[in-house]
């Protein structure tokens, strides 16, 4: 698992931060490799925005700023640049581009793996995605 390089999708990092049941526990085992540098993992920039705006009703804008410093500290972030819209918006095997935008910048980070709930969704993505149990399943077997 050392060399492990993973993207964690934004539903994965909603699970962690908002403590979603039945998901937050595989969430909070991934961050806890993270922090411990068990595991490297990058978030794409434009998560941080989509976090912010979907939990701003359950978390004051102080606590979601302090929520998303501290995640920002663990995870490598991954900008969005003009290459990397140009190849989303030319790609046309993915009907979400935001999915696509995702791929993009887990390419930039040679990750191994896109960590997310909506598998589904990145069925036409060059790099495989895991549902988090999935991931550290495999992680684990390969410690």
């Amino acid at each position: 698992m050392r060399n492990m390089r993973i993207l964690i999708d934004t539903n994965v990092l909603i699970d962690y931060i908002s403590y979603r049941e039945p998901h937050a526990r595989n969430a909070m085992r991934i961050l806890s490799l993270c922090k411990d540098k068990k595991l490297f993992a990058c978030l794409a920039a434009q998560s941080i925005p989509d976090i912010f705006y979907i939990l701003r009703k359950n978390f004051s804008v102080s606590q979601l700023r302090e929520i998303l410093l501290n995640l920002c500290h663990v995870l490598y972030i991954i900008g969005i640049d003009s290459y990397k819209l140009f190849a989303a918006l030319e790609n046309s095997n993915f009907d979400d581009f935001e999915d696509c935008l995702q791929v993009e910048c887990a390419k930039e980070y040679y990750a191994n793996y896109i960590v997310t709930r909506n598998c589904g969704d990145f069925s036409n993505s060059a790099i495989p995605a895991l549902e988090p149990g999935a991931f550290l399943a495999l992680a684990e077997q390969g410690d």
